[in-house]
């Protein structure tokens, strides 16, 4: 270890005082990695009997073409999906866009004019607010007469029963819990606390749909949303579940009919999941699906080194390196924006690609505030690799996710935490 951190010593230019921090902020971590691959080995094993169980074969690697019929392995890859999910059914497929599109065809599919939703787990996350209809855009929930309510965390970051008592009521078609933080301080929620939301939901009627926005939280704990009693979930293959090989892609997952009718608003009522052609997905979905776990513990790695640096340093983290963890993202408190453009510039420094480009704060189409991202990702917009963005407003946070090896992770972050120094002496 020695000659890695004395040659990002050197590449980066960092002070010893800093180089210090450094080594402490490793060394103490070390603790706090164990079970993280504790999960990954039992992660591991339930990928290789899916794969096994549904006789994966070299033969279901290859594509299709056209309308993609018969392409049987695009279907066994749901039949493996579905079964490490605990799932009814599964759509896993190439042409859902974004994890954005996946929860889209969930709401759109599930919910008809006059319905109410309810987010238990407070407003959901920016570019999800543009579907409900934030901006009276057109083609939103909002236009179609869909009605949404919010219910806020409480202040320390668990479910408001009582003003989740109040406002779903057994009218209430679906209810809808973010797992990850999205853009906000708030904790992530556990599969613990989630499994008590659903059962209180349950509760008030048990034909409540319950939908987890699943994004950044696969393969970090050992049960997954549907295990405790959620009816859909959705997310994104260039997160988690693509283990940084699936080249685009989303998922949902759970009770089949709910299923069906997201199938529907992705293609078209009649043809749902009969149609859609692989193309080269098959191969890199297959292998990334396999690889998910592993990757995931890289991640989960990195961000508990960076929080344990951070905040070394003084700055304000979440969660904290020796918390329980539900998902990859690692938020912290930069307090004014400089700090985050340097923290950002870092990251893209150590990237493998695009190392030479300035990441600038601009404008991005569904969000409010300008954005700024850093990360010179193999796949466009990947989280699964090591990124960092934030909107700039305050108290100006830094949401740094993924890496494809822990090595690769500290490297960034020790760039990151370089150019932060070098920033605050001029």
């Amino acid at each position: 270890m020695n000659e890695y951190f004395a040659s990002l010593k050197d590449k980066y230019n960092i002070s010893d005082s800093l180089m210090k921090e450094i080594r402490t902020a490793f060394d103490a971590v070390q603790p706090y990695w164990q079970p993280v691959s504790n999960n990954t080995w039992t992660a591991q094993i339930k990928i290789l009997n899916a794969f096994q169980k549904h006789h994966a074969a070299d033969f279901h690697l290859n594509g299709s073409t056209g309308y993609g019929y018969g392409d049987t392995g695009r279907d066994i890859l749901e039949l493996i999906w579905a079964d490490i999910f605990r799932a009814e059914k599964a759509l896993v497929r190439s042409n859902i866009a974004s994890g954005t599109h996946a929860l889209a065809l969930c709401l759109f599919g599930n919910l008809l004019p006059g319905d109410t939703f309810v987010s238990i787990s407070g407003m959901p996350y920016d570019t999800l607010q543009t579907i409900i209809g934030r901006n009276k855009e057109p083609g939103t929930l909002d236009e179609l007469g869909i009605i949404h309510k919010v219910v806020p965390l409480t202040e320390d970051d668990n479910f408001d029963f009582d003003a989740i008592a109040a406002t779903v009521t057994p009218d209430t078609k679906m209810v809808c819990i973010q797992r990850s933080r999205g853009y906000s301080w708030r904790k992530s929620l556990t599969i613990a606390k989630m499994k008590e939301a659903i059962a209180f939901v349950k509760n008030i009627n048990p034909n409540i749909i319950v939908f987890v926005d699943n994004c950044y939280g696969e393969f970090v704990e050992l049960v997954e949303p549907l295990e405790i009693g959620a009816d859909l979930i959705a997310g994104s293959l260039i997160k988690n579940p693509g283990g940084g090989l699936a080249p685009r892609g989303g998922y949902v997952a759970g009770r089949a009919d709910l299923v069906d009718r997201a199938s529907a608003r992705l293609t078209a009522p009649g043809i749902a999941e009969d149609v859609g052609s692989a193309l080269d997905f098959n191969r890199l979905a297959y292998q990334g699906l396999f690889m998910a776990p592993l990757i995931v513990e890289q991640a989960m790695k990195g961000a508990i080194f960076a929080a344990q640096l951070l905040s070394q340093l003084g700055y304000k983290v979440s969660p904290a390196a020796d918390e329980e963890r539900t998902d990859i993202i690692q938020a912290i408190e930069m307090g004014a924006p400089d700090p985050v453009r340097w923290f950002c510039r870092g990251i893209q420094m150590a990237s493998p690609l695009d190392a030479h480009v300035t990441p600038y704060d601009s404008e991005l189409p569904g969000y409010d505030d300008p954005v700024i991202m850093a990360g010179g990702t193999f796949v466009q917009g990947s989280s699964i690799e090591l990124s960092v963005d934030g909107p700039m407003r305050e108290p100006y946070i830094v949401y740094m996710q993924g890496g494809l090896s822990v090595s690769h992770v500290i490297a960034g972050v020790v760039a990151a935490v370089g150019q932060m120094e070098k920033g605050a002496q001029k």
